[in-house]
């Protein structure tokens, strides 16, 4: 895998997403974007920067994410890669997991992940020590189980979890102050939570984004890569009134508890 490093920035949809917009290091001027929900705010980026789309990626399914492909190919036809799902009726390339979608004229290559639990065919982009990972994975936290069952949901965390530690994580929403309350609730104790409590609101207070984050924090802050650690257990384990058997049964517990988290 290259570990040449790349340029990201966010572009901001709807009132939290995120799309995710990636310089081409080979070919200036050219960018891909990942889950554009929407066309207007990425037109606007390229208006503003003076680039040009070369090509779109997207994660799953879900309208807040592919719901701007249709009108951005209606400016400029480009390649649309994504998970094999016929609900993505807007993509011209398939990638399943284990494959590499390569961009060799922007010098772009990236490692696809099925991770299902979200959505049953959700993937994710991992490369150049980036990962984006749609709305699998979360700053402090991970997305609603819509389709998935807790256990392939822990098994597809598990995985994102064993990248490298310095891996850049790319997420779908601005959601880390907010789990980072819940993460607050599991473990009152923590103290790189607590750190990044405090990070995380100076970068809010300056309407900053809190992502990328990094995985070696997310393992250190995040209960649901967490549901190994004594506390998280002990936690779900009186959330729940009773002794809980294994990881999938403690990820459940804290779901259903987010779920219901205000």
């Amino acid at each position: 895998m290259s570990i040449q490093s790349i340029v990201v920035r966010p572009v901001g949809a709807f009132t939290d997403n995120y799309i995710w917009v990636i310089d081409s290091p080979r070919k200036p001027g050219a960018v891909v974007v990942v889950d554009p929900g929407e066309a207007a705010p990425v037109h606007a980026e390229l208006a503003r920067s003076g680039q040009t789309l070369a090509a779109i990626l997207l994660t799953h399914h879900h309208p807040d994410h592919i719901g701007g492909v249709a009108e951005l190919l209606e400016r400029t036809q480009v390649p649309v890669i994504g998970p094999d799902d016929a609900r993505i009726a807007v993509k011209t390339r398939t990638v399943r997991d284990g494959e590499r979608c390569e961009l060799p004229d922007l010098g772009l290559g990236f490692d696809i992940l099925h991770v299902p639990g979200h959505t049953l065919s959700h993937i994710a982009f991992w490369g150049h020590g980036a990962l984006f990972c749609g709305d699998t994975l979360f700053s402090a936290g991970c997305g609603r189980m819509f389709e998935g069952t807790p256990v392939q949901m822990i098994a597809s965390l598990n995985r994102l979890r064993a990248l490298p530690p310095d891996t850049k994580v790319y997420c779908g929403h601005e959601y880390t102050a907010a789990n980072l309350r819940f993460a607050l609730t599991v473990e009152p104790d923590n103290a790189a939570t607590l750190d990044y409590q405090k990070n995380v609101a100076a970068l809010r207070g300056r309407d900053t984004p809190s992502l990328p984050s990094q995985m070696s924090l997310e393992i250190r802050v995040n209960p649901f890569l967490r549901c190994d650690a004594p506390t998280v257990r002990a936690a779900a384990a009186a959330h729940a009134g009773r002794t809980l058997a294994g990881e999938a049964e403690v990820f459940g517990v804290l779901r259903a508890w987010k779920d219901q988290f205000r």
